[in-house]
């Protein structure tokens, strides 16, 4: 498990408790569904691939993310993004 922490100002977290009956259960809760989002992208690209390629597919969409990741078929944001402003842009 990974603990995560953020950090808002008094207006914001007004705001938050505005539309939120819990801040901290909304934040969790965007977390979780972007996470599951994330997740459903990955078991999408790794099972076309997998198929595609004869590649046994793992039996939990926690083992195939963490088999994209080994196989090189899926990137951190931050390593696409490091790659891409390293990158100059061709005429």
């Amino acid at each position: 498990m990974k603990n995560l922490t953020i950090l808002i100002s008094n207006t914001e977290h007004q705001a938050l408790e505005y539309v939120a009956v819990s801040v901290q259960e909304w934040a969790d809760n965007a977390v979780t569904v972007r996470a599951l989002s994330a997740i459903n992208d990955i078991v999408q690209i790794y099972t076309t691939r997998a198929l595609n390629e004869g590649v046994s597919i793992p039996a939990t969409r926690e083992l195939i993310v963490q088999d994209a990741y080994d196989r090189g078929w899926i990137q951190t944001a931050n390593s696409v993004n490091a790659t891409s402003v390293s990158t100059p842009l061709t005429e």
